[in-house]
């Protein structure tokens, strides 16, 4: 299977769209297998191109890719893999808020800012969780909280401005 992976993988990168597809395709039918060599190229791609397909394919990958992708993110400082990855977890949407929210926890102020907006990109499934948080997380996580709200636009900022109302009144 690992030389089908390493295949597949190529052929993200021809020329072909209909070949990039179908490789995505079978990527993803592949699930959790093709997970690491995914993050590999998102690490290492050679082209934006290949490196925005391997993320699109852990997007839709989904759930198994989460944890990988943070915690390669908590190792791998590279700013544009950084980006990629926050752009696949972002476009996971509602399955990755949780992680993404643990995630805040990290000492790495860079990093803090991809997890944020990777959760503005995933929007209104985020909200909640995160109106929850500017309320009761410690400090850092609070105000992790607050600046993506602020960060999503009126509607982060309308539950943003509740949030500090329904503490006021406590």
């Amino acid at each position: 299977m690992e030389d089908e992976i390493i295949g597949l993988i190529g052929a993200l990168s021809s020329p072909d769209v209909d070949k990039r597809h179908g490789a995505e395709d079978r990527l993803v039918a592949m699930g959790e297998d093709a997970v690491l060599p995914l993050i590999e190229v998102l690490m290492e791609g050679d082209t934006d191109d290949t490196r925005w397909y391997a993320a699109r394919t852990l997007a839709r990958i989904g759930e198994p890719a989460i944890k990988p992708l943070i915690l390669t993110m908590v190792v791998e400082d590279d700013r544009q893999f950084r980006r990629y990855a926050a752009a696949a977890l972002g476009s996971m949407g509602e399955i990755a808020v949780a992680t993404l929210i643990e995630a805040f926890a990290t000492e790495d102020k860079e990093l803090r800012g991809f997890i944020s907006l990777a959760l503005c990109r995933i929007g209104a499934p985020a909200t909640a969780p995160l109106k929850k948080l500017a309320k009761e997380g410690d400090e850092r996580m609070q105000s992790c909280a607050s600046l993506t709200l602020w960060k999503m636009g009126e509607e982060g900022i309308d539950e943003l401005v509740e949030a500090l109302d329904e503490d006021e009144t406590r």
